[in-house]
C-alpha cells in the first residue's frame, strides 16, 4: 500500500468532490476524483486506488454498476455513499460486495474513520504517520496533536499550518509557500500574518517559547519543523553497519 492510501472519490457533483478532496487530503490520504462512472472505471484501471468512495445515485452509469464492473476486474475496498431514504440501495450494494456504506449527510471525521476501518479489514492497516518533536506528536493521518501525551486543541487554521510543516519535517518551507498553501496565493507576501499564526502555534507546542525548538525560523526565508532524530534499535544498527 502507498504511504498515503489512495482514495478514488466518485460523485457527479463537483462541489462535493472538491470538499472530499480537501478534507481527505488533510486527513493524510491521497485523493483522485471522477465525476461519472465511465471516468471512474478508467481511473480504477490506470491508478489502482487503495479504496473507492462511490456515490450510488449518479446519472448514466450509477454507483452499483461501477461497483459490479470493478469487482469483475479486481478486488479493492469499496465504500458506498447513499441517501438516507435509500435502504434498498444499501442492501443491494452490500449484497453485490460493498465493504461498507455511509449515509448522507455525514461528517468528514466519520468518513475518514470508515475509510481507515475498511482498509484495516482488508488487511491494509495504514502505516504510522506520526511526526515527533520534543514531546509533541503530530498524527497526520488522524489529525491529532499531543504534547507530553496530552491532546492539544488547534483551530482549523493552526492545524493546516502545522500539518504542512510536519508533513515536510526537516525541510525548509518558504514563507510564500506556507502563506499560499494555508491561506491562498493572495496572501503570499503577508509575512506579518504568518508570524502571528506561527506564534500562536508555538504558544501551544513549544516547551520554551523564547527559544523555539520545534518550529524554527530561518529569517527572511521560512520555517522548518525539526523532528526528533530516528533512533535505531540494536538489530537495525547491526544491519546499518553491515551495509556500510
Amino acid at each position: 500500500m502507498n504511504a498515503h492510501p489512495l482514495v478514488l472519490a466518485v460523485d457527479d457533483e463537483p462541489g462535493i468532490l472538491r470538499l472530499l478532496k480537501s478534507e481527505l487530503t488533510a486527513q493524510g490520504f491521497g485523493v483522485i476524483t471522477a465525476g461519472n462512472g465511465e471516468e471512474a472505471l478508467k481511473l480504477i484501471e490506470e491508478r489502482r486506488p487503495d479504496v473507492i468512495l462511490l456515490d450510488i445515485a449518479m446519472p448514466g452509469m450509477d454507483g452499483l454498476q461501477v461497483m459490479r464492473s470493478t469487482r469483475e476486474r479486481m478486488s479493492v475496498p469499496i465504500l458506498l455513499v447513499t441517501a438516507k431514504d435509500r435502504t434498498a440501495d444499501r442492501v443491494r450494494g452490500l449484497e453485490l460486495g460493498a465493504d461498507d456504506y455511509i449515509v448522507k449527510p455525514f461528517s468528514m471525521e466519520e468518513l475518514g474513520a470508515r475509510i481507515r476501518a475498511v482498509l484495516r479489514r482488508r488487511g491494509g492497516e495504514e502505516p504510522e504517520n506520526v511526526v515527533r518533536s520534543h514531546g509533541v506528536e503530530v498524527d497526520l493521518t488522524r489529525r491529532l496533536v499531543k504534547r507530553d501525551g496530552e491532546p492539544v486543541s488547534l483551530s482549523r487554521t493552526e492545524w493546516m499550518l502545522l500539518q504542512h510543516l510536519a508533513a515536510n519535517a526537516g525541510k525548509v518551507i518558504l514563507n510564500a509557500e506556507l502563506l499560499s498553501k494555508v491561506w491562498g496565493p493572495e496572501y503570499r507576501d503577508d509575512l506579518q500574518y504568518l508570524r502571528v499564526w506561527v506564534s500562536r502555534l508555538r504558544q501551544k507546542l513549544e516547551p520554551d517559547r523564547s527559544n523555539p525548538a520545534i518550529i524554527r525560523t530561518l529569517n527572511g526565508i521560512g520555517y522548518i519543523f525539526e523532528p526528533d532524530p530516528v533512533v535505531l534499535d540494536e538489530e537495525e544498527t547491526v544491519e546499518a553497519v553491515a551495509a556500510v
